[in-house]
């Protein structure tokens, strides 16, 4: 099998570019999402008496509006708190409790806000840029279940989120698997046996600290699920499908080669436009 690292002297040549819009091109997309956002935030801080009072107001608007108000909420009076802490509302009482105290004072809030133009194109450019982060790893995902149902729908089953969804949990599809883990790609053959465990990866940007992280978390995940595949005599593997113009930096590419290379045959790192030299039956079936 062609190894990963062998095609590091040609590597821009076998990432994936996932389209970004260009600047200031993506500003009719955030101003038609996000104009009337800003304009409701606007008159809900003119209605509330302070901040803690703004978010129970905010809570009790209509989906999807409530979460996008968040969204605003969190840049001007609280960037503490994530929009998944604020999301739920019988958490907001406690919300106030914890972090109240941090709020930033209406009264600055509607001086800030007076300063800025109308509409504010800053804050939808950044709110836009927001709500598209993790978009190209769920192109990722959905470009490898095409191809993989086109290639080897017939004979395999394959499970995973296409795109936005829950996880493969191991410990509900491998017996004996302990551990709570997620995984995006589980691949077995029709009568059930586990063959690839799978993870997926778009990098758009990734460095230093970052890549140590994200290598050595790959590396822990793969040594328990071929530990696993040893204690009980199957032939499970394990499938990193990596991505982007992040492998391109730092020692990304060395790194996952030398993930690879650790696995002795059961790990593949893969990009989407190597899968037809190296993700094959014979693999699958080793």
């Amino acid at each position: 099998m062609i190894s990963f690292s062998s095609y590091k002297g040609t590597a821009s040549k076998w990432i994936t570019i996932f389209d970004s819009p260009f600047y200031p091109d993506s500003l009719d997309e955030a101003k038609m999402l996000y104009e009337k956002v800003l304009e409701r935030f606007i008159e809900l801080v003119d209605e509330a008496t302070n901040a803690a009072n703004l978010l129970e107001i905010i809570t009790k608007e209509p989906d999807p509006l409530r979460i996008q108000l968040l969204r605003v909420f969190r840049r001007y009076i609280s960037p503490d708190t994530t929009v998944e802490m604020t999301k739920k509302k019988r958490d907001i009482p406690n919300i106030i409790n914890d972090f109240g105290d941090r709020f930033r004072s209406l009264e600055e809030v509607r001086r800030n806000l007076q300063s800025r133009p109308v509409p504010d194109e800053t804050l939808m450019a950044l709110l836009l840029e927001q709500s598209k982060r993790g978009q190209k790893g769920y192109d990722l995902t959905e470009a490898f279940f095409l191809w993989f149902d086109r290639v080897f729908g017939k004979n395999y089953i394959i499970r995973g989120p296409v795109r936005a969804g829950k996880d493969v949990m191991l410990d509900k599809v491998l017996d004996n698997w302990e551990a709570q883990t997620p995984a995006d790609i589980f691949i077995s053959r029709l009568d059930g046996t586990p063959l690839v465990v799978g993870f997926a990866r778009y990098d758009s940007d990734r460095g230093g600290s970052q890549e140590d992280d994200r290598t050595g978390g790959n590396r822990d995940k793969a040594t328990d699920i071929l530990r696993y595949a040893d204690t009980y005599k199957v032939a499970l593997k394990v499938f990193f499908l990596n991505d982007g113009p992040g492998l391109l930096l730092g020692s990304m590419w060395n790194d996952y080669a030398r993930l690879e290379s650790y696995g002795g045959g059961k790990i593949m790192v893969c990009t989407l436009k190597m899968l037809d030299e190296r993700f094959t039956q014979d693999w699958l079936e080793s």
